[in-house]
């Protein structure tokens, strides 16, 4: 059955279209994403709590959702726009199609606003929150439940695991311990395919815990929000800081950051795609990268700091990468694990058990 829906955004504009998924009202930030294929791994990153993700590919569902390839347990965007939806998905591994995981998710999707020019109002005047409801609910009403809903800023405590949970593989040759601030399953089977038996904690896990597990490396994962909401790991990172190689990944790579002393800075309307080039300044290589963040590194707040820059996204310029070598630290922005390429990036993994190796070397 279908019902009208409609988006207001917090400038009283109004987008019309057709509800599908779950029949609720939901406050969210409104994003945009560029992919042209993988929504079932995008509405599955914890990073796009409370979001709503706009698809800038106009047909959603084509290929439907199978039960291997989502990134978490939860589907995480608080809404999902759309242009054109498919509702019969075709395509062998199929066990549902988009519009079922969303009812079966609570999750509120609307098919059939002009995608386009919405895209281009976040990408003109940036990134604001809106209002997924009725299509007979007025402007007025919709701006007032915007205006008085508070902005959440405890999406890591929400989305991070609750007690710490084991991944291990055969012939292990490390043991590292995970940091899961809202952490994509990819990751941990990435890390072992690279020969790391695989520890994730929660996000607030204390420096001692860590430590007592004995880790070769420890990595900070993805997430979602703004760093400056998980004080708990920014003081985790700082004390761990010369004891154990550290790699950070998107929100983990901002964590470091912010534990050096540096500091980070919202986008204008952020990087969600899988197309976005980043040079790698220490080998001149160009690679194309996944994406999913609101926040970036400060480079001018990096002075004093003893990290380098590693990256640079060469769209905007942005800081992508951070590198301490004499403290085994290592960070990039984006997803090394989503692999768009498909093999760009896949050898950060192998570099970071690398490090580990010469650690333990240094340190024998």
């Amino acid at each position: 059955m279908s019902f009208d829906r409609k988006l207001i955004l917090e400038d009283g504009s109004e987008y019309y279209g057709t509800g599908f998924g779950a029949r609720k009202d939901a406050v969210c930030e409104i994003v945009f994403n560029t992919s042209m294929a993988g929504y079932q791994e995008i509405v599955s990153d914890p990073s796009y709590t409370d979001q709503a993700v706009v698809f800038s590919y106009p047909l959603i569902g084509s290929y439907g959702i199978n039960d291997e390839d989502f990134e978490s347990r939860r589907i995480a965007p608080s809404a999902v726009i759309v242009r054109d939806l498919n509702g019969n998905p075709s395509n062998f591994r199929s066990v549902r199609s988009f519009d079922e995981l969303l009812k079966d998710s609570g999750v509120p999707g609307i098919f059939g606003p002009d995608t386009r020019k919405l895209v281009r109002n976040i990408r003109d005047y940036g990134t604001r929150r809106g209002l997924v409801t009725d299509a007979d609910i007025p402007a007025e009403e919709g701006l007032r439940i915007l205006m008085n809903t508070p902005v959440p800023h405890d999406a890591v405590r929400r989305v991070s695991c609750r007690k710490k949970w084991y991944s291990r593989t055969s012939n292990p040759r490390f043991n590292v311990v995970a940091v899961d601030c809202g952490m994509k399953t990819n990751i941990v089977r990435m890390l072992n395919r690279n020969h790391c038996n695989v520890t994730v904690v929660p996000f607030d896990t204390g420096p001692e815990e860590i430590l007592q597990l004995a880790p070769d490396g420890v990595l900070v994962s993805n997430g979602p929000g703004d760093p400056q909401d998980v004080p708990e790991v920014v003081r985790t990172l700082r004390d761990l800081r010369g004891k154990v190689p550290i790699l950070g990944i998107c929100l983990g790579h901002q964590l470091i950051a912010l534990s050096a002393g540096a500091g980070t800075y919202k986008l204008k309307f952020g990087h969600r795609g899988g197309n976005h080039p980043v040079k790698d300044l220490r080998t001149g290589r160009i690679e194309i990268t996944s994406q999913n963040h609101s926040y970036a590194v400060d480079e001018e707040s990096l002075e004093g700091t003893g990290l380098a820059v590693s990256h640079r996204n060469l769209l905007d310029g942005t800081v992508e990468g951070l590198s301490c070598g004499e403290d085994g630290i290592f960070s990039v922005q984006f997803h090394p694990e989503s692999a768009p390429g498909p093999q760009d990036c896949m050898h950060l993994f192998p570099e970071f058990t690398e490090r580990m190796e010469q650690w333990r070397r240094r340190e024998a």
